[in-house]
């Protein structure tokens, strides 16, 4: 029987789910897609659960995609995305509702930048180092980076580097958007956590709106994500987890909400 390509650790109503092919510097292969797919999914099925923090064990986050295997598979017609998972890149098939956190150390090459796109927050250690080579390989990102590098970052920092396949720091990830804290080499994952269980102690419905909303603003438009504004935010007001947090405020206690 194949090995794991990922540890999998409940933390409270937090999902750390770690890359586990450090041998092979974590590089992508299929099983590993398809098991990073059915964390994800693990994390939308269950009730519980309300952020998910991807981190990697070893010296590296990822070299990339195990293009020996996977590259066959996607010339064949094959997909990424996993049929019965959730997509990890967030582009097709069924789709996450719920944050994800993300801790990056060493290489976060190719797929590993277009995963931190797909992500809702990322914190890297200061020895990170990003690139997304594609086309130092005769082929072109096929991840996300062509549709959200330069949505992040802007169009020319986005095309720097993909035009070049040069890489960047773990500064400059954070200059241009793609990352949004710096640790000291060691910390990313605690950070990552930490931010994850704030997350977590939030109202998870009204976390899930705010999220949904803003995506259908990138995705869809202005006009798409302010028409679902308002009933939205009355649908909210109506919610269980509205009536504590009105309660908590006047309190003066934390609020202590159940997704209902």
């Amino acid at each position: 029987m194949t090995d794991p390509t990922l540890t999998i650790e409940t933390r409270g109503r937090v999902l750390a789910v770690g890359l586990s092919r450090a041998a092979k510097r974590n590089a992508f292969n299929l099983q590993m897609l398809r098991e990073l797919a059915a964390a994800y999914g693990r994390l939308e099925d269950d009730p519980e659960l309300r952020c998910l923090v991807l981190f990697a064990h070893g010296d590296h986050f990822t070299a990339g995609l195990d293009l020996g295997e996977v590259g066959p598979h996607v010339a064949a017609g094959g997909e990424l995305h996993v049929d019965g998972g959730v997509d990890p890149l967030d582009l097709a098939g069924r789709r996450r509702k719920k944050p994800v956190v993300m801790a990056v150390q060493g290489y976060c090459y190719t797929i590993g930048v277009e995963l931190a796109l797909a992500a809702d927050v990322v914190v890297a250690s200061r020895d990170a180092k990003f690139t997304q080579f594609e086309v130092r390989r005769g082929i072109m990102p096929f991840g996300g980076a062509t549709l959200r590098f330069a949505q992040t970052a802007g169009y020319q920092n986005a095309m720097r580097y993909v035009l070049t396949g040069d890489a960047f720091d773990a500064d400059e990830a954070r200059r241009i958007g793609v990352v949004q804290e710096v640790t000291d080499p060691g910390q990313q994952v605690a950070r990552a956590m930490a931010l994850a269980e704030t997350i977590a102690a939030q109202a998870p419905l009204a976390v899930q709106a705010a999220r949904a909303n803003a995506k259908l603003c990138l995705e869809q438009g202005h006009a798409a994500a302010y028409a679902r504004l308002m009933p939205e935010a009355r649908a909210l007001m109506a919610s269980e987890d509205a009536s504590e947090g009105l309660r908590s405020f006047v309190e003066r206690r934390e609020a202590v909400f159940h997704g209902r």
